[in-house]
């Protein structure tokens, strides 16, 4: 693997467990620099190398992405030779990673209080479903049981079907990004203390932090926010609108000096002044009426020549984007959001870019999924030396 340039270079990040929560943040830390190090169980590995789509041969199209900027070593945790390894590799971490259901490090004589004992500047980082502690830690907690604990579950889809997921595993990558900005929280505070500390990620909290005021509407308000499809209540026009050539453009113009803009490019500048859409709060509560009226003449418009005009126009607006719509954009290409690696076993795929970018110090793809073991040999005479 290439060395880093990016603002995590010289800390080193052991990741325990697999799935998503946890492996999601040891890429991220990685694609900022950091040398993340992934302990496996023999044999088989991460579950991750064969999820989702994959191969003729079994190999997941996921993986090279997930596991990228890893070195992966394998170890038996259930046995005293894998957890004296892993014992001696969280010695020589900054950050250490784990997934697992809580109490399995305590079993395995690897809780916080031995770690630090001889490693104090360490900061463990546990992701789970509901937390290290109350009534439900010891529980299984997959990420859709905290996207429907969150609240989020309940909040999507249309008013009359069940509640939908958005089609990505969000509360596992909404846990993996709280655990990432824990973890630097934790790494800036140590330059003060010189200690580290544990940080506790509950997938469940992590998208209830996303809910925005809903409790408060409830409590205070007594409103329960519904689920209200591709709109959200009260915000007007902001929805998905058809063209002539059958495509979906996402239109914002519900702020009041947008939506005037938008209505000299639809040539109807007279709904600006309309009672019924002059403000914010009459545009809301007419919202069906004023989609209605926006769909109308989206309809009796291409895609490409809607998209330039609202551009003209100061309106926000995008096509409604499927796989082959982001490899293709010229603004995800000019800023290197589609890379183009070769996996192990052979075949070129693209993946997403580094977010964010940082302009003295980038971070970058240097290596893709390792195959399972592929650096035991290298970091155990790490250890050694």
């Amino acid at each position: 693997m290439q060395s880093s340039t990016g603002p995590l270079t010289g800390i080193r990040v052991v990741e325990l467990g697999n799935f998503i929560a946890g492996p999601f943040a040891g890429q991220l830390l990685g694609d900022w620099g950091a040398d993340v190090v992934k302990v496996e169980s023999p044999g088989d590995g991460d579950p991750m190398r064969h999820w989702g789509v994959t191969t003729d041969e079994g190999d997941s199209l996921w993986w090279p992405t997930i596991a990228r900027n890893k070195r992966s070593v394998t170890a038996d945790m259930r046995t005293d030779e894998g957890r004296a390894f892993v014992r001696a590799l969280l010695d020589s971490a900054d950050i250490a990673v784990e997934n697992f259901r809580p109490g399995r490090m305590d079993e395995w004589g690897l809780d916080y209080e031995a770690l630090s004992s001889s490693n104090p500047g360490l900061i463990l980082v546990h992701v789970s479903g509901y937390g290290q502690t109350g009534p439900r830690a010891a529980e299984a907690g997959f990420g859709s049981i905290g996207e429907a604990m969150g609240g989020v579950r309940y909040t999507t889809g249309d008013p009359d079907r069940p509640p939908a997921r958005c089609g990505i595993s969000l509360g596992d990558s909404l846990a993996a990004m709280h655990a990432v900005m824990g973890a630097l929280a934790a790494l800036n505070e140590r330059h003060a203390s010189g200690r580290g500390q544990e940080v506790d990620v509950a997938i469940y909290e992590a998208v209830a932090s996303l809910m925005e005021s809903t409790m408060a509407d409830f409590t205070v308000g007594g409103v329960i926010r519904q689920r209200s499809g591709g709109t959200l209540p009260g915000v007007a026009p902001a929805n998905a609108y058809p063209t002539a050539d059958g495509s979906e453009i996402l239109i914002a113009g519900n702020a009041d000096g947008v939506f005037r803009r938008l209505c000299a490019a639809m040539g109807r500048p007279d709904l600006a002044d309309d009672p019924r859409y002059a403000d914010h709060g009459s545009r809301g509560a007419n919202s069906v009426e004023l989609d209605a009226l926006v769909a109308d003449w989206t309809r009796t418009v291409d895609a490409d020549d809607l998209l330039s005009l609202l551009a003209d126009s100061g309106v926000p607006a995008g096509r409604v984007y499927t796989a082959p719509d982001m490899v293709a954009d010229p603004h995800y290409l000019a800023r290197d959001m589609v890379l183009h690696r070769t996996a192990r076993v052979g075949f070129d795929l693209p993946m997403t870019g580094v977010v964010p970018r940082f302009s003295r110090t980038p971070g970058e793809v240097r290596d893709v999924g390792p195959t399972l073991g592929e650096h035991d040999d290298e970091v155990r005479a790490e250890l050694d030396a």
